[in-house]
């Protein structure tokens, strides 16, 4: 493919992806508003938002293998009209657990047939060096979406009503359908006789040497990332608290929770260039180790000055995403062109799965350790999703040696 083309295709697919995402943290967002209203406990709206992952998990192995035997695109506008269900359910019809607990799901289920399938669609008509970026460039995008989901739904349910939230949440999916269907070209499909295997049966993902280590790094980033994203804000509150009163915080911790978040992007493309150019092996036990080593710090500076606490943890959040691209172009360009679907699957429902249940440890962490006024039990919480960053290195000179050993 010429280079404006694979620009504009990869423009095309970003766009698509921040779209598709309207409605993905519009709950997270207004969780605050939406239990004082329903009268919710912690447990109940902490499952409410499980719910949007649950959905993801059970319908990405099916819908990423799918990808494989027909065009991406067809998932992908079914997913996002699912998705507009979704938000929609919860706008018209939100108004407790269970009525929430099943828009988020569907929302979640929709997300597996837009991240994955779009990555496809996007990397089957690349190669190379333009593939690695694309793909930096479209995971990036994820981090975009949500930014623009926490901004625009928080400015929504504070003027408008929590309702109007999931009506934008509602149109962003359809649009993002659209947008594949007419300006996307027909993704690579595995001809009928190459269907060898049965459509949910992932051995020859998991044998492939090449490809595993990428999918178990992805599910050690995604434990630290999901663990920080969910208990940040919560963090900073604490950490605000704690400010001497003539030198109180200056921003929220939500405002500052978004300036971190925004972080992300950059960050997810700088460290695939530099995997380009520096080895992306090297660059993802770098940036794994040094986030880890950090997470495993950064729950007793709460009581630090607040500018400081929230520098270290723009660099914590920068080393968590400096792998992300290099992470997901490392296991796309691993992988044999008929069997990307599949791996994407996997890849995926692993990554996902401990993204469900980091922010658990975290909390129970915090429970066992003293409670969320502590900050001995912050920096305890923090060390449970820093901890298998820590290990990356041991991980390497173990997966190093058997290489070696294996010829």
């Amino acid at each position: 493919m010429r280079k404006h083309s694979a620009a504009r295709l990869t423009f095309t697919m970003c766009l698509a992806e921040a779209l598709s995402m309207t409605g993905f943290a519009a709950y997270t967002t207004l969780l605050p508003q939406l239990q004082r209203a329903w009268g919710l406990s912690n447990s109940e709206a902490g499952a409410i938002s499980g719910f949007l992952f649950a959905g993801y998990m059970v319908s990405v192995p099916v819908l990423a293998s799918l990808t494989d035997r027909m065009d991406s695109r067809r998932i992908y506008l079914m997913a996002c009209i699912v998705g507009s269900i979704g938000a929609a359910i919860f706008a018209a019809l939100g108004q407790g657990f269970w009525s929430a607990a099943l828009a988020q799901f569907l929302i979640g289920a929709a997300l597996g047939g837009t991240y994955m399938p779009g990555l496809k669609a996007l990397t089957d008509h690349l190669e190379g060096a333009a593939q690695s970026r694309a793909t930096a460039f479209y995971t990036a995008s994820f981090g975009v979406g949500s930014t623009v989901s926490i901004l625009v739904a928080g400015k929504l349910g504070a003027t408008l009503g929590w309702q109007w939230a999931f009506w934008f949440g509602a149109v962003g999916p359809l649009l993002a359908g659209l947008v594949v269907t007419l300006a996307v070209p027909m993704g690579r499909v595995r001809a009928a006789e190459h269907h060898t295997t049965a459509l949910l049966d992932f051995r020859p993902v998991l044998r492939n040497r090449k490809t595993l280590p990428y999918v178990i790094g992805y599910a050690v980033h995604n434990y630290e990332l999901f663990g920080q994203r969910s208990w940040m804000v919560a963090f900073l509150v604490f950490c605000a608290s704690l400010q001497p009163s003539d030198a109180p915080m200056a921003l929220s911790a939500a405002t500052l929770a978004a300036m971190i978040n925004v972080l992300g992007p950059v960050f997810s493309v700088t460290g695939n260039e530099m995997a380009l150019r520096f080895g992306r092996q090297r660059i993802i036990f770098l940036f794994m180790t040094l986030s880890g080593l950090i997470a495993c710090l950064i729950g007793y500076t709460a009581d630090w000055p607040w500018y400081v606490v929230v520098l270290l943890m723009m660099v914590h959040y920068g080393a968590m995403l400096g792998d992300s691209g290099a992470l997901t172009s490392g296991a796309v360009a691993s992988t044999p062109p008929e069997m990307r679907g599949s791996m994407m699957a996997v890849y995926s429902f692993l990554g996902f799965s401990t993204a469900f249940i980091a922010p658990l440890v975290f909390g129970m962490t915090l429970d066992f350790a003293g409670g969320n006024q502590s900050v001995t039990a912050w920096g305890l919480a923090f060390a449970s999703i820093g901890i298998f960053g820590v290990m990356a290195p041991l991980a390497r000179w173990i997966y190093a040696g058997r290489g070696h050993h294996h010829g």
